[in-house]
């Protein structure tokens, strides 16, 4: 693993309190049994046809499903998908008018980032011409993607020393395959990302953290403060927000007032995120240091007194790539 000298290189264990000041270059997330990045594709960018006659929009709300963090594992992705009847055997949309929401973490770490980015990104016009829609928000690692191609080595204060995105995003997992094929459509599509929405009651986040609470009063002004912070491509300032999207653990615990207060301000009933991965939320996992072999995650993790549900089940770690629908039973 690379070790950068300017960056405090803490470990987690699932005794720490929720932890604020969490450092995001650093990678914290053990892979375990993963085959390395491919030289090819296995996705290709493709146009995406015109709805076929007979095949108009379903009126109304379909299920509404949320998918965990991909991390580059098509494959996992591709069979979870269709395990829940949302693609047909040839990858296509077949659900019809049901909601799919995706909470980020596309690439890193996984063989095929941009291939999971274009089946999204095909996913999503599909959705739409058959009434319904796949959609996605920001994960920190949209932002670390992002800031790797926009800014690369420039130093940014990091709050430890100075750092680069570049660097952060090769300590985390940045697959260079994924650089290398990472087009313009990529990164409009990522830089305009909300980062947060409310569905059937559930408040929708990528992390389990309440530095939302920094950037607006409402989910409305959250993500249009995120897209206007990308927009003006300050590298100190992106990093700012990067560093604040991979702070983690704000519901573990004692967990429920601070859900509480998320949904106080955003609304909802319960809060579902992805990011840190229930092995870790469950103490499971405590550090990469630990060899405990392939966790076990068989669905979302509930807890926070049952106000949030985690949906990571750490695929990087040979866990399992989640695709749920929602409302979960209590």
């Amino acid at each position: 693993m690379m070790i950068m000298p300017v960056v405090p290189m803490d470990t987690v264990t699932p005794t720490e309190p929720p932890d604020d000041g969490y450092t995001p270059t650093r990678r914290d997330l053990p892979v375990i049994g993963r085959a390395p990045a491919p030289e090819a594709p296995t996705v290709a960018f493709t146009p995406v046809p015109e709805p076929e006659p007979g095949h108009a929009p379903v009126d109304g709300p379909g299920p509404l499903y949320v998918v965990g963090d991909v991390h580059g594992y098509l494959d996992e992705l591709l069979a979870a998908l269709a395990e829940k009847g949302l693609i047909d055997a040839e990858g296509r949309w077949s659900a019809g008018n049901a909601r799919v929401w995706f909470l980020g973490d596309f690439t890193d770490r996984g063989p095929d980032g941009i291939g999971v980015i274009d089946l999204v990104m095909r996913l999503s016009a599909e959705a739409a011409a058959a009434g319904g829609y796949c959609k996605a928000l920001m994960g920190n690692h949209e932002l670390l993607l992002l800031g790797a191609k926009r800014f690369g080595d420039t130093p940014v204060n990091s709050g430890a020393g100075t750092a680069s995105f570049q660097a952060a995003w090769l300590l985390n997992g940045g697959q260079r395959t994924d650089m290398e094929r990472l087009r313009d459509h990529h990164l409009q599509w990522m830089s305009r990302l909300d980062a947060m929405t409310a569905e059937d009651g559930h408040l929708l986040v990528h992390s389990d953290t309440t530095a939302y609470l920094e950037y607006g009063d409402s989910i409305e002004a959250v993500n249009d403060r995120v897209t206007e912070i990308l927009q003006r491509s300050d590298p100190d300032e992106c990093w700012d927000l990067f560093r604040k999207f991979t702070k983690r653990f704000a519901f573990r615990d004692d967990g429920s007032r601070a859900a509480q207060e998320l949904m106080g301000i955003y609304g909802g009933r319960r809060v579902v995120h992805g990011h840190s991965p229930i092995p870790y939320l469950t103490g499971e996992v405590g550090s990469e240091d630990e060899d405990g072999g392939s966790p076990v995650v068989n669905g979302p993790h509930v807890y926070a007194d049952g106000l949030a549900i985690a949906m990571d089940g750490g695929v990087t770690m040979a866990g399992k790539l989640l695709v749920q629908q929602l409302p979960l039973a209590d």
